[in-house]
């Protein structure tokens, strides 16, 4: 939260904005881990001497959307609405993302995006727990790459559509491509070809109106995992063919800010545009077959087109164009409409005895309560809608699998940082269960989870329906899933909630 408003102030700073005006701002955070650092300190450390007001004062930030509401609330009433976005390392790509939609639609004047993370024990051991963190310096694409280091930080970006802007302003660049897809692969691995990655490039290409030739310099996602750079690679050779143009990671300067990466990212690439060159790819020293030969020392270039890659756990991939002047927009609201098909609701533990007519006991029995219930209700409402394949996902929830963060937080409680289960690790993610179910469905359409406290659902109607209503999408999978465990319920003074999944399907109607 104190990264946030500190990035957010220079944003508007640079952006010259110091109050409304009349105009619709609209603030939008992409997190994952939220106030983690306050929630572990509660569960790992004494809360001897704390009183049950001080307690909840620190566990509320659990939630990821109370970090975006705190950050809102510090400039006053400068911001007409907010929400969050919780896709793992693409949440403030998609962040912006979302911005670029609203602001398309007319759902606002001006939109600040971006994101914000805090390192934590949580984050550090789990990353450990699946052996890719790299004691030394990260190598992102060189041969002896052997995983990445971890950082934190905050960044945004202030966008406006260009018929509103004084003459008088001058924009640093044009959005004018974005495209997300999901890998539907794994939960934290990348597919060898790297079909999500591609499919976000291409489609983010698709919507500036250039070809693949035109851009002038790709900032890589590039952690300098094993897997995660060939995945990459093998889709940048996928989409280029000969015409690779220059490609950098710049996770050697930062670490990966994983949720906030996407938008320090961006704003490196904005910087590069306007300076005229292209940022190395420090730690590189030997090639890789797998991979693509990065740039090694930085040189002059004039960048007209820049493609910002940003992919997260459950293979949400994420890509941006920035571009020097504007293209031609080629995007039109579509005559649709949509409706809601009749939703599938389950709140009692005993209703996951139908969840084997869709999978497997084996399978099954690595998921916790919630996940089941999210699948179960998914698959249900998928069937009832007579959809055997979504073109979108969209998940609302204010914990996500909060039995699996309880768990790791008590096991590194009691058994010390060393025991992190890389299981539960996994599967604490706030974008596990829309992830579940595409790797599930092999689904690589749109991809997205809200994480805005009671207000989650509400967002992720209002994306399904902007999908449908543009002609994006045809149907769209949308649910509600929540959990509070026993802890946690003790902890904020709630009542225990095992259980609650909402799915149901929107899809496409014609306007008579």
């Amino acid at each position: 939260t104190l990264m946030g408003i500190i990035a957010v102030k220079q944003a508007l700073d640079n952006a010259g904005i110091s109050q409304a005006g009349g105009q619709r701002i609209a603030f939008i955070n992409g997190t994952t881990v939220g106030g983690m650092d306050l929630t572990e300190a509660l569960f790992c450390d004494s809360d001897e001497g704390m009183t049950r007001n001080e307690i909840y004062e620190r566990v509320i930030h659990h939630d990821c959307g109370s970090c975006t509401k705190a950050i809102a609330q510090h400039f006053g009433s400068l911001f007409a609405e907010s929400t969050t976005i919780s896709t793992a390392c693409s949440s403030a790509a998609n962040a912006i993302l979302l911005g670029a939609k609203m602001l398309k639609r007319g759902d606002a004047d001006i939109v600040v995006a971006g994101g914000t993370e805090a390192l934590t024990r949580f984050h550090v051991n789990g990353f450990r727990s699946l052996m890719i963190l790299d004691a030394d310096h990260c190598r992102p694409f060189d041969q002896s790459r052997a995983g990445l280091n971890l950082g934190e930080g905050a960044a945004y970006v202030v966008m406006q559509r260009s018929d509103s802007l004084p003459a008088s302003v001058k924009p640093l660049s044009w959005l004018t491509g974005y495209g997300n897809a999901c890998d539907a692969y794994h939960q934290t691995a990348s597919s060898a070809d790297g079909e999500g990655a591609y499919r976000a490039m291409s489609e983010a290409i698709s919507m500036a109106s250039i070809q693949p030739k035109d851009i002038d310099y790709v900032n890589a996602h590039g952690t300098g995992t094993p897997n995660n750079d060939a995945s990459e690679s093998a889709a940048l050779r996928r989409l280029f063919a000969d015409e690779l143009p220059p490609v950098s990671s710049t996770k050697g300067f930062t670490g990966h800010a994983t949720s906030a990466a996407g938008s320090i990212e961006a704003v490196i690439c904005l910087i590069a545009m306007q300076h005229g060159f292209v940022p190395c790819n420090i730690g590189f020293q030997t090639s890789d077959d797998a991979c693509v030969i990065p740039v090694k020392e930085c040189f002059r270039k004039p960048l007209r087109h820049v493609m910002c890659n940003s992919f997260g756990f459950g293979g949400n991939d994420t890509s941006l164009i920035f571009s020097a002047l504007p293209t031609i927009d080629s995007t039109t609201i579509q005559p649709y409409t949509a409706e809601l098909c009749t939703p599938v609701e389950i709140t009692s533990e005993d209703a996951l005895a139908d969840l084997r007519r869709y999978i497997k006991p084996m399978e099954s029995r690595r998921m916790g309560k919630l996940l089941k219930g999210a699948m179960l209700s998914s698959l249900q409402a998928l069937e009832n809608a007579g959809v055997s394949m979504p073109d979108g996902i969209i998940t609302a929830t204010e914990y996500g699998c909060l039995e699996y963060s309880e768990q790791l937080l008590l096991s590194m409680k009691d058994e010390g940082e060393q025991s992190v289960s890389p299981t539960l690790f996994m599967q604490s993610t706030h974008n596990t269960i829309g992830s579940a179910i595409a790797i599930r469905l092999k689904c690589h359409g749109y991809n997205a989870t809200y994480s805005h406290g009671s207000d989650s659902l509400e967002w992720a109607l209002r994306d399904a329906r902007q999908l449908i209503e543009s002609g994006q999408c045809e149907t769209v999978l949308v649910g509600c899933h929540d959990e509070l465990t026993p802890k946690f319920a003790e902890l904020t003074g709630k009542a225990p909630m095992p259980l609650h999944s909402w799915a149901a399907v929107m899809r496409r109607k014609e306007r008579p």
